[in-house]
């Protein structure tokens, strides 16, 4: 498949902006073991000022891509076995970032079913932990430049959006009330339950 690579100019660097923007956009990966893609149908914003943000108490080691100029990677680790992927935000070092929660595979899924050791479609990248192990994102790409990496970038839009739901956010308990949460309506690959995705 071929996709059109997103310019800086094209996104939003006001993280709000960014998330809603994300929705639908394609999210590649290249590796030497092929190509894998998805649409992205679900994103959690994670604002200025924010207690549930990582970037709240300030730069550290660990957070410092959140930190970059917009449209970078931020990948860490969470229950030390998974790993999630961001969008950087804001201007730099301000430290904000839109998190990735769910994509809807459009290429390359027999890669990811033996990356997943799983075959139900439906499951294969819906949560920020199993799309990163689908797409073989891990720390590596911590700060990689989305609009201009080879190994991981942001294409236009693939598809017809549909309308975008607004909810709160899911698995914090900080700021939990916050409607910062964006995903496409009716679209079966969004995470969490009916009640937050209808």
């Amino acid at each position: 498949m071929r996709y059109r690579r997103l310019r800086a100019g094209e996104l939003p660097t006001a993280t709000v902006d960014l998330a809603r923007a994300l929705i639908g956009c394609v999210l590649v990966r290249n590796c030497p073991d092929g190509r894998a893609a998805g649409r992205i149908v679900e994103t959690e914003a994670y604002v200025l000022g924010d207690p549930a943000s990582h970037a709240y108490r300030g730069r550290s080691a660990r957070n410092a891509s959140m930190f970059l100029a917009a449209h970078r990677a931020y990948v860490y680790k969470i229950y030390g076995t998974s790993f999630c992927v961001n969008v950087s935000s804001e201007r730099e070092d301000e430290g904000a970032a839109v998190l990735i929660r769910a994509l809807e595979p459009i290429e390359g899924l027999r890669l990811i079913e033996r990356r997943r050791h799983a075959t139900r479609v439906l499951d294969l990248c819906r949560g920020p932990g199993r799309l990163c192990q689908a797409l073989a994102i891990d720390r590596d790409l911590d700060g990689a430049d989305l609009v201009r990496s080879r190994e991981l970038w942001l294409a236009a839009a693939a598809g017809n959006r549909a309308a975008i739901g607004v909810s709160r956010r899911i698995g914090i308990r900080k700021a939990f009330t916050r409607r910062l949460r964006f995903y496409e309506r009716g679209n079966p690959f969004v995470s969490g339950g009916k009640r937050l995705s209808s």
